[in-house]
């Protein structure tokens, strides 16, 4: 870490926080608190669902989870753009026409308070549970990278987030999480030109493509499941083959064995 790298991090963190606090300053109605005062447009409400689905938990364990097993987690994935539909054409006009601040809200006008504070009470230890791994699992790598002690890094995380939240309310929420999704999608494309420039030269991008293919990394759903007898062939051996890792003697064993092995012999890596 140099000192462009501190005050990136720092004018991220601590601007972007600031200057949701200072557009939801005058915000003081219990409405304009938690509904936002039903002024902010479809897309920041959009972003801000989009920000809280993807946590910083999924930017950093996705990439190790694909790298490892594949892309096989992604289908637990493809039931909720249809769940946010149906929340979306069904719900949400439903509370909107009841005019009420929470659904469960909802279930103590619907039923009796006693199910208002069951269903509120799990979802607050459901929701702290949740935040408190979402703080956590970034403040591993931050302590790590800035050489902070953790729980340190978890306390100033959290106070953060606490001060800015309770400040501002929804809205300032909703503001926030815009300027967030920018600087994840930033890095995002980042990470990924900086993948492409890694990239060895005899490797096009398609080509490190087939070879993920071959490995069973980017199997997105799983009809069967893949036998550890699967040996690799085509792209997949003559990756195996070039590769400088510690685990190309395996590799090589498995390119001798089968009829993939030829083109690597006469290249001279089998």
């Amino acid at each position: 870490m140099r000192l462009i790298d501190y005050l990136v991090l720092v004018s991220a963190l601590l601007g972007i926080a600031s200057y949701g606090m200072w557009r939801t300053r005058g915000s003081r109605s219990l409405s304009a608190y938690l509904k936002g005062d039903r002024t902010m447009g479809w897309g920041a409400v959009g972003l801000s669902v989009m920000a809280t689905q993807a946590s910083a938990i999924t930017f950093i364990s996705t990439p190790g989870q694909g790298y490892e097993n594949g892309l096989g987690f992604v289908q637990n994935y493809f039931g909720l753009p249809l769940a946010m539909i149906i929340i979306a054409v069904v719900f949400l006009p439903m509370y909107r026409r009841l005019n009420v601040f929470t659904a469960y809200e909802f279930l103590g006008r619907r039923f009796d308070a006693k199910t208002r504070r069951l269903g509120a009470g799990l979802f607050l230890l459901q929701r702290g549970l949740g935040a408190g791994i979402t703080i956590y699992a970034p403040a591993i790598v931050l302590s790590t990278v800035l050489g902070w002690q953790l729980n340190a890094t978890i306390l100033l995380s959290g106070l953060l987030v606490i001060i800015y939240t309770v400040s501002g309310g929804s809205e300032c929420v909703s503001v926030t999480q815009r300027y967030q999704m920018a600087v994840i999608f930033g890095g995002m494309i980042a990470a990924f030109v900086v993948l492409l420039m890694k990239l060895p030269k005899e490797l096009s991008f398609t080509d490190a493509l087939t070879v993920a293919g071959g490995f069973g990394k980017m199997k997105a759903v799983n009809f069967r499941r893949i036998s550890t007898s699967d040996t690799p062939s085509g792209p997949v051996c003559w990756a195996g083959c070039s590769s400088r890792s510690p685990t190309s003697a395996r590799t090589n064993r498995k390119c001798n064995a089968t009829s993939a092995a030829r083109p690597c012999a006469r290249a001279g890596w089998g």
